[in-house]
């Protein structure tokens, strides 16, 4: 396991968000040089996952949803495609444990978040960045709202493909603990702090940890 100190303000002050132009400008430049070289690496892998999705269940190869964005700005995220294609023909559903929706391949895709890899796409089209706070779905963001303080400052920043509330639990954490972490990364963010998490994020892929 990677031995890395997240150094982390853990007490959040009043003023904990400010604008940082300068670290935004290198954290793009960053984020489309990663995830083009990132693309050009996971290539071939991808392929196969989309080869071993069409062969597994009928339905298309990628999930293609409506998160919210940098100040609520709704973008379609990709995603592989992991559930029957009428998972939520009742309605968005939160994902579950264990989740009967889940395809054969789909649940090796998101035990190792395999899942998540097309949103390098997101990210080089300007929605994502590979650091920052998930994306949600607007029901989902208005729910959490409601009972979660201060949530709606989420989308001051841009979501991320990983973040520091991945690495510390993912799933296994509550809205309110994700929103803890999200926070704390909002107010120390910088370069070194984002390098940090996409070291994390090795092992949280690698483990499975957190994932649903």
């Amino acid at each position: 396991m990677l031995d890395i100190e997240l150094k982390i303000p853990t007490e959040i002050t009043t003023d904990w968000y400010q604008s940082k132009p300068v670290y935004e400008k290198m954290k793009r430049v960053s984020d489309v040089i990663l995830s083009l070289i990132l693309l050009v690496i996971l290539a071939g892998p991808m392929l196969g996952i989309a080869l071993a999705i069409r062969l597994d269940s009928p339905g298309p190869v990628f999930y293609r949803q409506i998160r919210l964005g940098t100040l609520g700005k709704p973008f379609t995220l990709l995603k592989f495609r992991t559930m029957r294609k009428d998972a939520e023909r009742n309605g968005p559903v939160w994902t579950e444990k264990e989740d009967a929706r889940r395809t054969k391949v789909g649940v090796f895709l998101r035990r190792f978040h395999l899942d998540e890899l097309p949103q390098l796409v997101n990210i080089l089209a300007g929605d994502m960045s590979l650091v920052g706070p998930r994306p949600e779905r607007a029901v989902f963001y208005e729910k959490f709202r409601e009972s979660v303080s201060d949530f709606e400052k989420r989308l001051l920043i841009k979501p991320g493909l990983t973040g520091l509330a991945q690495v510390r639990g993912g799933y296994d954490l509550s809205p309110g603990e994700k929103w803890l972490y999200d926070k704390q990364y909002m107010q120390g963010r910088s370069i070194w702090l984002d390098m940090k998490c996409l070291i994390l994020t090795i092992p949280t892929v690698l483990t499975g940890k957190g994932a649903r």
